[in-house]
């Protein structure tokens, strides 16, 4: 499985929310750039698989934050990219998150994938459709531009989420 990192995390309250990946804006892996085309987790996300796609911190398995089939993780695709809205546990691992994305320590979000069709221009690799498997939240992102942000209310729709994102950018 491949992962892949981007930056600009926030926070407000317990609910996490995001992009954990945009659409056509280039990063440079190791030696190559790679770049998300929309539609690129579409499959994923209208099928059964999506049930277990989950949150973790930092890659990490045992951290986990939340799950698409039990409700606490909803992913969307649109215009800009994978979006992610996340209710944080009430546990020590979701209390310390909170706090370090409001400090600012933690700014970023990534996703976990294996890639199913994929093209190549030169260096540049274009990912057209994944199997996703996580989005993960990090400090140490591959994509700056995805974002996260935190808040105290939880209200079961990304479009609010969507329409403070775009207040901050």
């Amino acid at each position: 499985m491949e992962r892949r990192a981007a930056a600009s995390l926030s926070q407000k309250g317990r609910t996490l929310f995001g992009y954990a990946a945009r659409f056509g804006e280039p990063t440079t892996i190791g030696g190559f750039s790679e770049v998300i085309q929309p539609g690129a987790f579409t499959r994923t996300l209208a099928g059964p698989a999506a049930a277990s796609v989950r949150a973790v911190y930092e890659h990490d398995d045992a951290a986990l934050l939340g799950r698409v089939g039990a409700g606490t993780l909803r992913l969307f695709e649109d215009g800009e990219g994978l979006a992610f809205e996340l209710d944080l546990p009430d546990t020590t691992l979701g209390r310390d998150l909170s706090e370090l994305v409001k400090r600012g320590d933690v700014c970023g979000c990534s996703f976990g994938f294996v890639p199913v069709r994929e093209s190549w221009a030169g260096e540049v690799r274009q990912l057209h459709d994944v199997d996703l498997y996580e989005v993960t939240i990090t400090a140490t992102p591959a994509y700056p531009t995805t974002t996260v942000s935190i808040r105290n209310k939880q209200t079961g729709r990304l479009s609010l989420a969507r329409k403070y994102l775009e207040a901050i950018e």
